[in-house]
């Protein structure tokens, strides 16, 4: 595991591991009609192609979740599953020396800030990959984004969030073995 991953698993499974109990959801915020935005959408679609188990996605290339539709998305969200954990993704951009770097914060993430847009924020916490650099004409360098990054970035955070679905599906197994050891 390269060091960034495993330290961006870390930092993933610590957020997991405190609001254990609590179902999880993944907001992958983005659109398909943009290279350096297309980011999140990416990760829905390789997760829903992974089968991951114990996270529930919303947002891929076929479907994806962006500015017009996410408030809606949030509302069912939020009815479907209440008191979840929600991790929201997406793509950001930066100082050029960060392009390719991916990064967990303890916050929800703020879709649309690198293009002025005020949108709804998402989540408990996010993970945002530094695409492009900002400035100037974000649109624009969103669309001259190269997609063999926004590609390596996906699979990264999806490898992560699988590592992480592993941990999960270890950890309610030990569970089901302690409640049946004890129930004895």
């Amino acid at each position: 595991m390269v060091n960034s991953t495993r330290k961006l698993y870390h930092i993933l499974k610590n957020e997991i591991r405190e609001n254990s109990g609590k179902e999880m959801v993944i907001i992958c915020v983005g659109t398909d009609r943009s290279t350096g935005d297309s980011l999140g959408p990416l990760v829905g679609t390789i997760l829903s192609e992974m089968k991951i188990k114990n996270f529930i996605v919303y947002g891929n290339i076929d479907e994806p979740v962006h500015a017009t539709n996410l408030e809606e998305t949030l509302n069912m969200v939020n009815q479907r599953h209440p008191n979840s954990f929600v991790i929201g993704i997406d793509a950001c951009l930066g100082r050029k020396k960060s392009i390719g770097k991916i990064s967990i914060k303890q916050q929800p993430l703020k879709p649309g800030a690198g293009v002025k847009k005020e949108l709804p924020e998402v989540g408990h916490c996010s993970i945002v990959g530094v695409v492009n650099i900002s400035g100037f004409m974000e649109y624009l360098v969103l669309q001259n984004t190269r997609l063999s990054l926004v590609m390596k970035m996906a699979n990264e955070i999806a490898g992560v969030i699988k590592l992480a679905d592993r941990y999960l599906f270890r950890n309610s197994k030990i569970q089901s073995e302690v409640a049946a050891t004890i129930t004895k």
